[in-house]
């Protein structure tokens, strides 16, 4: 396939090429290549290129792995806007690691994870890598630089917001708990978005943030910038757009800065939390199931999920003494994320090779990458 700029018609028939039991399983290409899904070849962060061919290309051969059935569909692929717009069948969304060719690769953790960064929070010591420069959709870790904005800001607590119609979720048609109309405090808000990921709550206090939402939009930009992230992208609070992207590196650096903050520490790990919503009380259980382990010491956390950016985890633990920035993005399955974490735990408890800086897994991180607080 040769990848320019023009349009491409590529059309197949892939009717017939699956069939789990009874269930005909179809899946789709329709938000697999972002507006600003961006080409990365930079030399601060080492050369990643994706090219545009070799994208097409595997997303195409995915279509043929996975299987779909009844799809006759003709894709038009527009290489300058990167979008593909199936016309005919019903397809569901690949994870952008998955199509970037990200699934196959294997590491010496057998980690479930596309993309994974484990940092020493004070040496900067990175014990473990893999794909850290690929910059992915972060879903709900969105919310933790939506949080880290409003806590900077020192809005008023116990301002009463209201749920709007604005504030419901069109881009995935997700549900909530909060019925337009909800009033709840800003600080009620930003617990449940940061421990319980609610994204109406999220879009609520940027909806709400003196300016505006493009303004608060802008300033998540602004602030990831002058933290040291090179390559996010941010175009809502929530992480429900795919368009929301980062790189495990950009992130090691959000989560070490938001570690200073007691706030969004302790809001993050909160493990529970009840609103009162006109008669009714509302409970709300953190997402990260980690933080009621006893065998974990978690400073914060937070979790994502959307198609396109599969399971994702960043938090900042003590693990065998050492303050540990961990970053997992692109797992597949609900509880591999969480495996993960657990593998990274336990190699590090059993591993003396950890404490020296010599470690064969180990490298090192420039100080400009990770912001001390």
């Amino acid at each position: 396939l040769s990848a320019t700029r023009g349009r491409m018609r590529v059309a197949d028939s892939f009717g017939g090429l699956w069939q789990d039991g009874a269930r005909k399983r179809k899946k789709r290409l329709e938000g697999a290549f972002s507006t600003n899904d961006r080409l990365q070849s930079s030399s601060r962060s080492g050369a990643q290129l994706f090219l545009d061919a070799g994208r097409l290309a595997a997303a195409l051969a995915q279509v043929v792995q996975l299987g779909a059935t009844d799809v006759t569909a003709a894709l038009d692929f527009d290489l300058g806007d990167q979008r593909a717009v199936e016309r005919e069948g019903t397809l569901d969304a690949f994870a952008f690691g998955q199509i970037a060719g990200l699934h196959g690769e294997h590491d010496a953790l057998q980690l479930k994870s596309s993309v994974a960064l484990v940092v020493d929070q004070d040496t900067k010591e990175v014990l473990f890598s893999k794909n850290e420069h690929a910059v992915l959709p972060i879903a709900s870790i969105t919310k933790l630089m939506t949080g880290l904005l409003v806590s900077e800001a020192r809005l008023a607590d116990d301002e009463i917001i209201t749920i709007t119609q604005a504030d419901v979720d069109t881009e995935k048609g997700s549900s909530s708990r909060l019925a337009v109309g909800t009033e709840l405090s800003r600080g009620e808000l930003l617990h449940l978005a940061l421990m319980a990921s609610e994204n109406r709550a999220a879009h609520a206090l940027g909806r709400t943030y003196p300016g505006g939402l493009a303004h608060f939009v802008e300033l998540m930009n602004s602030r990831a910038k002058t933290l040291g992230m090179y390559d996010p992208s941010y175009v809502e609070p929530t992480g429900l757009s795919s368009k929301n992207q980062s790189s495990a590196r950009d992130l090691a650096t959000l989560v070490n800065f938001a570690y200073g903050d007691p706030t969004l520490r302790e809001l993050s790990t909160s493990t529970g939390y009840q609103v009162e919503v006109g008669r009714r009380t509302l409970q709300y259980n953190n997402t990260n199931r980690l933080v009621k382990n006893p065998a974990w010491d978690i400073g914060i956390q937070k979790t994502g999920y959307i198609t396109e950016a599969g399971q994702c985890l960043v938090m900042q633990a003590k693990v065998a003494g050492r303050k540990l920035i961990m970053v997992f993005l692109d797992s597949a399955g609900k509880l591999s994320r969480i495996a993960d974490a657990e593998r990274v735990r336990h190699w590090v408890e059993s591993s003396p090779l950890l404490s020296r800086k010599g470690s064969p897994l180990a490298a090192h991180i420039p100080e400009a990458l990770i912001v001390a607080n």
